[in-house]
C-alpha cells in the first residue's frame, strides 16, 4: 500500500478530535485545521466525515484478521496452534489503548451517531467470520465434532476474553502483558478443544468425549 502523508495526518487529527469532542461535535473544518491541510485536500482524500471515521477504524481492524499465510488445520495440534495465533492477535490488538478508545467512542456516541457502532461492529465481524470459516473447515475434515461454527466462535471468544473486555472498557484493567495474553490464549484454546474436539481424532488424545448436553452459553465480546 502506497503511503500518503496527507491521509495519515488527516486520520491522526480526526481520531484525536473524535476522542476529545465526540464524533457528532467534530467538524471537518476542525479536522483539516488540526491536520494542517485545506478542506479541499480533506475532501479529495475522504468524501465525508463518516468516510474519515471508517478509515480510522479500518486502519486498526485490518490487523484483527487471521494472518493470510496460516495453513488450514490438518490435525488437532495445527488447529490448536492456529487458535493460539488468532487469539494472541485479537487480545493484543483489541486491548490496545487506541482500539479501546474507539470502542468507548462508539458507546458514547451510540445514540447520536449509530453509524459509528455499525462501522465498528462490521470491523469486528471480519475476524469473527475468519474464525467461523476456520472452524467449519476443521469440522469438514473431522477435527471438530458437530455444532454450529458461529456458536462455537462465540464460545471461543467468551473463553478468550472472560471479563477482560469489560474491565478494559471501564478503565479498571490495564492492557494485558505478553505473559498474561499467552496464559489466556492457551487456556482458551485448550478449553475450547476439550468442548468441541472430535474424540476419535489422534486416538482421542486430550480430547475427552463431550456429554450430550449443550455447554452453557457464555457472555461474548
Amino acid at each position: 500500500m502506497v503511503e500518503n502523508p496527507i491521509c495519515d495526518r488527516i486520520l491522526g487529527a480526526a481520531f484525536r478530535a473524535f476522542l476529545e469532542n465526540g464524533y457528532a461535535a467534530t467538524s471537518t473544518l476542525e479536522i483539516a485545521t488540526r491536520a494542517k491541510v485545506s478542506k479541499r485536500d480533506l475532501y479529495t482524500n475522504f468524501g465525508s466525515k463518516q468516510a474519515i471515521l471508517i478509515a480510522c477504524i479500518a486502519s486498526r481492524a485490518a490487523r484483527l484478521s487471521l494472518p493470510p499465510d496460516l495453513p488450514s488445520p490438518r490435525n488437532r495440534d495445527m488447529l490448536a496452534a492456529t487458535l493460539t495465533t488468532f487469539g494472541t492477535t485479537i487480545l493484543r490488538e483489541v486491548s490496545h489503548p487506541t482500539v479501546m478508545a474507539m470502542f468507548r467512542l462508539a458507546i458514547a456516541e451510540a445514540e447520536h451517531s449509530p453509524e459509528i457502532a455499525r462501522t465498528l461492529n462490521d470491523s469486528r465481524s471480519v475476524s469473527r467470520h475468519a474464525l467461523v470459516e476456520l472452524l467449519a473447515e476443521a469440522q469438514k475434515i473431522g477435527i471438530l465434532g458437530g455444532g454450529d461454527p458461529q456458536q462455537m466462535t462465540e464460545q471461543f471468544f467468551a473463553l478468550l476474553w472472560g471479563d477482560l473486555m469489560l474491565g478494559r472498557l471501564l478503565g479498571i484493567a490495564g492492557a494485558p502483558r505478553p505473559a498474561e495474553i499467552e496464559k489466556r490464549v492457551h487456556a482458551a484454546a485448550e478449553a475450547f478443544l476439550k468442548l468441541y474436539a472430535n474424540a476419535t481424532i489422534d486416538g482421542g488424545r486430550d480430547a475427552p468425549k463431550r456429554s450430550a448436553t449443550r455447554p452453557p452459553k457464555l457472555a461474548v465480546q
